[in-house]
C-alpha cells in the first residue's frame, strides 16, 4: 500500500513538472508572437491556456484525494501541499503568457521602435533561463539551485527599468500607443519570473521544512 502511495507522489510531482514545461513553451511562444507580430501564433498561445488550467485543477484534486485516503504526515504532507501551491503559480504564469499573446494580437498590424522589441526579446530570454532553472530545481530537488533563483531574476528587473528609460524617449503618438501594449508584456514577463522565485521559496520549505524568504518577500 505504501509503495502505491510513493508512486502516486512521484507521478503527481512529474505532472507538475510537465505543466511547468508547458508554461515555459507558452511563454516562449508568446514572446515570439509579440516580437514577430504573429497573431496566429498568439492565438495558439491563448487557445492552449485551457489545457494548463484543467491540468492544474486535476493536480489539486489528486492531491486532495491522496491526503484524504493516505493520511500523509511531515515531509509527504509538505510535498503534497507544496505541489498544489507550485501548480497554481505555474497556472498564473500561463495566464501571464496569455496576456503577452493578447498584446501581440493588438500590435500585430504595426511596428514600433526596434530598441523596445529587442529589450522584450532579451527579457524573454532571461525569463526562459529562470524558468528552466526553476523546473530543474523542482525535478531534481536541488535546494542550492532553488536558492539561486532570485539572483537569476535580478537582471530581468534591470531590463524592465531600462525598458521604461527607452520608453520615455518616444515622441511619436503612434509609437506610444504601440508601446502601451509592450509595457503590459514587459510587466508580465517580470511577474512570470517573480512567480518562479516564489516557487523556489516554496521548494526550500518543501525540502527543509523551514521557510526562507528571498528577494522581494524578504524585504517586506
Amino acid at each position: 500500500m505504501r509503495e502505491g502511495f510513493r508512486q502516486e507522489l512521484k507521478e503527481l510531482k512529474a505532472e507538475v513538472v510537465s505543466i511547468g514545461r508547458r508554461c515555459v513553451e507558452q511563454t516562449v511562444l508568446s514572446v515570439r508572437s509579440l516580437v514577430e507580430g504573429d497573431p496566429d501564433l498568439a492565438a495558439t498561445v491563448v487557445a492552449g491556456d485551457d489545457e494548463v488550467d484543467q491540468r492544474t485543477l486535476a493536480v489539486e484534486e489528486h492531491a486532495l484525494e491522496v491526503m484524504a485516503t493516505q493520511f500523509p504526515v511531515a515531509r509527504d504532507l509538505r510535498l503534497l501541499h507544496s505541489l498544489t501551491y507550485i501548480a497554481w503559480h505555474l497556472e498564473r504564469m500561463g495566464d501571464l503568457a496569455v496576456n503577452i499573446a493578447n498584446s501581440a494580437r493588438r500590435t500585430a498590424s504595426r511596428r514600433g521602435p526596434q530598441t523596445l522589441s529587442d529589450l522584450i526579446q532579451a527579457q524573454g530570454n532571461l525569463v526562459h533561463r529562470v524558468l528552466e532553472a526553476c523546473l530543474e530545481a523542482l525535478e531534481k530537488n536541488d535546494l542550492d539551485l532553488a536558492r539561486k533563483l532570485p539572483d537569476l531574476d535580478e537582471p530581468i528587473d534591470h531590463l524592465y527599468k531600462q525598458f521604461f528609460r527607452e520608453l520615455a524617449r518616444l515622441q511619436d503618438e503612434e509609437d506610444i500607443e504601440w508601446a502601451s501594449s509592450m509595457i503590459v508584456a514587459a510587466r508580465c514577463l517580470e511577474r512570470i519570473a517573480d512567480n518562479a522565485v516564489d516557487i523556489g521559496e516554496r521548494m526550500q520549505y518543501m525540502l527543509t521544512g523551514t521557510f526562507e524568504a528571498t528577494g522581494e518577500s524578504a524585504e517586506r
